[in-house]
Parts: structure tokens; sequence; C-alpha cells
């Protein structure tokens, strides 16, 4: 590399660090910009005005005098750019759109039955052209598309090798999608949530994130950035097929798993398990349950014992958090000591089940993490 591109490469790491690190704030200043991430003020002073002279950052005021001349306060100009993601279930789409707070703005959720064919993905592209419209965007800004699907995918090639939630095999996105007015890339959908549960999160090593829906899925968060870089790093394995804990045994010779094996986690935690009582409601499971259904109670109760077992398994290969989402992570709250109880009665260590959680993001995780996925590949050019 010639000397003068590689200079050219530090000063834009360094614009992107100071970027990231105002980004993370609500305001901030130069002073307190340099002192974190370990630069002289020069430096910190002449990459903020870079970023201002890009539309980046602004000056939003002063803060209070301690003494001295008061300090400028400088924030990122949030709406610089826009994302937007979509979640594709089996029966439902969810959109959000989010902007470089990587937080929902917007966001929507219509009941709309999954089919294999160009006119869906027609339909879907309309619903969302009347939601930007609705929101008054400025197509201009809309820098891309995240997609998350409850399938293994490679992002890399937008292909999805497979889905049994949406009878999908090797399947390249290109087909329905070639003429998307955006950008776009396909994501496994725990990964998107993952990625939504991680940044705004205070963990700070390795995550594993466990999705309670239909199917069960997961998400492996291997490392974390410095104070305002910090990134959701994925483990996606050599075949982009990581965290499938769904079809991890819990019960040698057990129930039979959509896979074909016997005993699969998926058989015993899926969101299906609960709500198949309830003429696939869960949300009335649990209001059943919660009101003295006994027999309900029995099968809440026989769930938590196997999830249990699946958490203890996570732990011991991972000693990390477990983050619990999807459907079921969503209503876990009430009853997250229960399972932490039963989960402590397991660990050979000793340890309180407190690395166990609940999601943070009850409401379209997965569309806000494809949409923060195209927000972090922009950010990263700053």
């Amino acid at each position: 590399m010639k000397r003068g591109s590689s200079s050219q490469e530090v000063k834009r790491l360094n614009r992107n660090r100071v970027f990231r690190y105002i980004n993370s704030k609500e305001m901030t200043s130069i002073q307190d910009t340099a002192n974190a991430l370990k630069m002289s003020v020069p430096t910190a002073l002449q990459m903020v005005n870079e970023l201002k002279s890009l539309g980046l950052a602004e000056e939003i005021g002063e803060f209070q005098s301690t003494g001295g001349r008061k300090a400028k306060a400088i924030a990122t100009v949030k709406s610089a750019c826009y994302a937007i993601g979509l979640d594709i279930t089996r029966n439902h789409i969810g959109i959000v759109l989010t902007d470089l707070s990587q937080k929902v703005l917007h966001h929507m959720r219509i009941r709309k039955a999954y089919k294999n064919e160009s006119s869906y993905y027609t339909e879907v592209m309309e619903i969302l052209a009347d939601f930007l419209k609705e929101h008054h965007l400025p197509e201009k800004k809309i820098i891309g598309m995240g997609i998350a699907v409850p399938a293994i995918v490679d992002s890399n090639n937008n292909f999805i090798s497979f889905s049994h939630a949406l009878n999908i095999r090797n399947l390249t996105m290109d087909k329905y999608l070639l003429n998307s007015p955006y950008p776009y890339v396909i994501l496994n959908d725990a990964n998107a949530a993952a990625m939504t549960e991680y940044i705004n999160s205070d963990i700070s090593s390795t995550m594993v994130y466990l999705s309670l829906s239909n199917t069960v899925g997961g998400a492996i968060v291997v490392e974390a950035g410095a104070q305002g870089e910090s990134t959701a790093n994925l483990w996606l394995g050599n075949n982009w097929q990581s965290g499938e804990f769904g079809h991890m045994v819990i019960h040698p010779g057990g129930k039979r798993c959509y896979c074909g094996k016997r005993g699969c986690l998926d058989a015993y935690c899926s969101a299906h398990c609960l709500s198949k009582h309830t003429n696939g409601s869960l949300e009335q499971f649990l209001h059943e349950m919660k009101q003295g259904n006994h027999n309900f109670q029995t099968i809440w109760t026989t769930y938590l014992d196997n999830l249990s077992i699946a958490v203890d398994n996570i732990r011991m290969s991972f000693d990390s958090d477990v983050i619990l989402g999807g459907y079921v992570g969503s209503y876990m709250g009430p009853y997250i000591q229960k399972l932490r109880d039963k989960v402590a009665e397991k660990n050979i260590f000793g340890y309180t089940g407190d690395y166990v959680k609940e999601c943070k993001f009850l409401v379209e995780a997965s569309a806000l993490g494809a949409a923060m996925y195209q927000i972090e590949k922009q950010v990263s050019t700053f």
C-alpha cells in the first residue's frame, strides 16, 4: 500500500471511531470525545469538522460552564440516512424504519401468509412503498433494506438454502427482488434479532440468543468493541449454520422433530408446543395458564423443564449470557426467575441462573436488526 493511501485509511478509521463515539451519545464535547478515544484534542476537532462537512455531525448548543469557556455540544445528524427492515414469517410481515439512532422510528405488522411466488414479493414491495409514503420519507436518504427470514441464509449471496417455516429450499432472492428499488441483504431472523439485543445491551463479551418462535433457532455473538464502537460480531459457522439450537437433542429417542431426528429441542420448546392448545394463540395459552388452567400450568412447567436443559447445555458450551427471544421470549419476563432456579439446579459450578435473561425488544426485533445491518454497513464507510 502506498504511504499516502495508508495515511488516508488511518485518517478514515479515526474519523469512523469519532463518529461511532459521538453517535453513541445524545451529545458530547470535543474534549470528552478526545479523552474517551485517547486521541489529541486537535485530532478530535479535525475529525468532527470533517464529519460536519459531510453532513454527519452538528453543533446543537453549549454545555454549562465549569469556570472557563463553554464547550460546544456535538451530536450526529441521525436523519442523515435511513434503512428499512423487513421480517418475513409464515403468517406475517413486519416493517421497521430506522436511522443513525438505530432505534425504531416507525413500524407496522400485518397478517399475510407467505407464498414462494413473485406475486407475494410484488405485494410486499407495494405495502412497503405505502408505508414509506405515509411517513414522508425522502427516498434519496434510504441506503438499503435488510430482510429477516426464518432460514439458513448465505447473506453474501442472498441465498436461502433451507427454511422449514417458509417451505423454501435453494432460493436465490434475486429471482424475486432483482428490481428492488433499494440495495438489500437477506439475514437469518435470529441473527438479526441478536444484533438488536446485543447493540442495545450492556453485554461486552460473548452472548447467545435463543429464539423461541414457531421454530427454535439462535445466534452467537462472539466479541464486543470498545466504548462507542461496539458491533454485533456474529459467529456464522463454516456453512452459515451456527446457532441451530433447535436441533440440539435434549431427549435421545424422544419426540420426532420435523428434521427427522428424535428428541430435538424444537420438538419440546417451539412456541407451537404451547399455542397448539389454544388454536395458535400463545397469548391465549399464557392467559389461561395464569388464570388457573391446571392442565396448561402442567404443560408450562414441563416446557420450562425442557428449556432449562437446553439453556444449561448452552451455558456449558459458551459460558455466556443467554438471551431468550422470539415469541415465547417476549412473554418470559414474569417467569424468568422460575427458569433461572431450574437452570441453577443443573449448573455444576454453583452459579445462580442470573445469566439467563429475557429479550428487551418485544416488537420487531428481527426487522430492526435487519435494518441495523444496513446502517452498520453504511457507518463503516464514514
